[in-house]
Parts: structure tokens; sequence; C-alpha cells
């Protein structure tokens, strides 16, 4: 039994419950600055931020196992429009909330004590309009106008790099080496992101976010060729064994956020850990992906994650 290598229209449920809780732990960490409350002050929803490089990760897996070939220019062209279509509305209506609120700042600014903690300039709108706010730009230092709005700037990036190589590696009958390839630009973004940044962590953001984003992406695409190459002998293993592979990988994603501070300068552990997540609970066999299934609410979080982040 194995996957056939054809745009597949399955929907992995449990992984968008996921991006669904991960999302709205992102929501708790900034909401955290705001409120000295346990529940949001902890290690970890302080170290919650991490959950990016998910979404990261879960983005390569699924849009290579729906995008598995790209042969023709046009090809390329329509998976580019989908993948604004989806993020590009809600970010330009929520920029221009910000544009809105910076006016108000100022018609206020003589009554009211305002702290202007982002770059936001004539420069960094540009910069956030066209979604290159995820790039080391000269004359922009800091986080402006919605400053998470980086991770969406670098996972289109991601987008447009996947979209190019995967049509280049099938025009010229190379999928066979895809999983290889893939593999390499997610090492040699890594590497360049260390020789930029001198750090193994992964909380480059304004500046090489998109290089951050490109590993993780691509670490997602070869989770999707480990879960192809593995579909068979990892479906026939047996329910409890699955379900103590679940419940140790919810165990080391909590001690591993918990504890997010001693593993934040050996930054990879974090997308090596999203790989097995991923990898082990796309199958939604274990007894922790069929309980959070039955739960309506969690569903409701997965398909509303991007709104919610």
């Amino acid at each position: 039994m194995s996957v056939p290598n054809i745009q597949i229209k399955h929907r992995f449920q449990i992984l968008d419950v996921w991006r669904g809780l991960f999302a709205s732990l992102i929501v708790f960490f900034h909401m955290s600055a705001f409120s000295d409350t346990f529940v949001l002050n902890n290690n970890f929803i302080h170290n919650s931020d991490i959950f990016v490089d998910f979404f990261f990760v879960l983005s390569g897996f699924v849009i290579c196992y729906a995008y598995q070939n790209i042969d023709t220019i046009n090809g390329v062209s329509s998976f580019i429009k989908k993948r604004l279509k989806r993020i590009y509305p809600l970010h330009f209506v929520i920029l221009i909330c910000f544009v809105l609120a910076e006016f108000f700042k100022i018609l206020v600014a003589n009554y009211v004590h305002i702290n202007n903690s982002l770059q936001n300039t004539p420069l960094t709108f540009f910069t956030n309009l066209f979604l290159v706010n995820s790039i080391a730009i000269p004359g922009v230092h800091g986080f402006s106008w919605n400053s998470v709005s980086w991770s969406i700037s670098a996972e289109l990036i991601s987008y447009i790099v996947f979209a190019l190589m995967c049509f280049v590696l099938t025009v010229y009958s190379l999928s066979g080496i895809k999983a290889g390839v893939y593999a390499f630009i997610a090492i040699v973004s890594f590497v360049t992101m260390y020789a930029l940044t001198g750090d193994f962590d992964l909380l480059s953001t304004f500046d090489f976010g998109f290089l951050r984003s490109i590993f993780g992406f691509f670490t997602g695409t070869v989770c999707f060729y480990a879960f192809q190459r593995w579909f068979a002998p990892i479906k026939a293993i047996n329910n409890a064994l699955f379900a103590v592979m679940e419940i140790v990988i919810v165990i080391l994603l909590i001690v591993a956020v918990a504890f997010g501070r001693d593993f934040t300068s050996f930054g990879p552990v974090y997308e090596v850990l999203f790989f097995m997540s991923i990898l082990i609970f796309a199958f939604e066999k274990g007894i922790v992906s069929k309980y959070m299934l039955k739960i309506n609410f969690l569903k409701n979080l997965g398909k509303y994650s991007y709104s919610i982040y």
C-alpha cells in the first residue's frame, strides 16, 4: 500500500486541529505582554512563539502533498495566485487597520501618551504591503505595522521558491531526486541563516525570517516524502503502539516548549520534533488523534487558524 504520486484531496484534520491550538498559543504569547496572570505568564506561553516554525513545517508538508508536480509556467502562476488569494486579503485588511490606527495616534498625540515601539514609516508600509517584511532591507531595523505579518511574508517566499523548484525538477524529469533537493534547500537556508546571524536559534523575524521559513517549509516537504515512502510500514503499526507514539510526542512538545530557553540555542531540535509530530499524527491512528477529532471546538480552531493568528 502506498500513497499515489498525484494531487491528493485528503485533508489531515488532526493537523488542522494542532494548527488551531498552536495558533491560539501564539496569540496567548502576544497577550502575555499585557497581563500579569499566571495563565499567560509562564514559561510555556513565553516560549510558544516557536510554534510559528510548526506552521512552516506543516505548510511544507501539506503543500508538497497537494502539489507533487508542477509542469507548466501556468501551473506555477496558478499556484502562486491561489496562495495569494488565501493569505493576502486578510493581510491587506489588517494592514489598513494599522494605518488607520496610526492616523488616530497622530490625532490624539497631544492628549494621550502613546508608546511608539513599532517602526511605522512609509518605507515599512510598502515592505508590509508587498510582503517583503521578512527580508533584511536597509533602513528597516525592527518590527512595523502588523508585526506578526513577517511570517506571512516568509511563507509566501517559501511558496515561490517551492513552486519554482518543483517546476524545474518536474520539467527536467528529476522528480526522483526532489526529496534530496528539498532537503538540500532546507540545509542551505539554515546554514545561510547561521552565517548571517551567528546563532543556531530560530528567532529571525523581520530580518532573515524568510530563511527561517524556507528551512521549516522544506523540512516539511521532506516530511511528506518520508510519509509517502514509509506509508505502508507505519500504517501497519498497531493502534496501541501508535497511541504510545502520539503521547510521547505530546510530552516532548510540552517539555521542549516549557524549557524553551534551554533549547533555543539548538533551533533545529524543534524542526526535528515538528517533523516527527506531523509524520506520526498524519496517520490519525492514535488515541490522542481520535479523541481530539471528536471535539468540534478543536476542529473549528483548525478551520479558523489563519484568522486567529
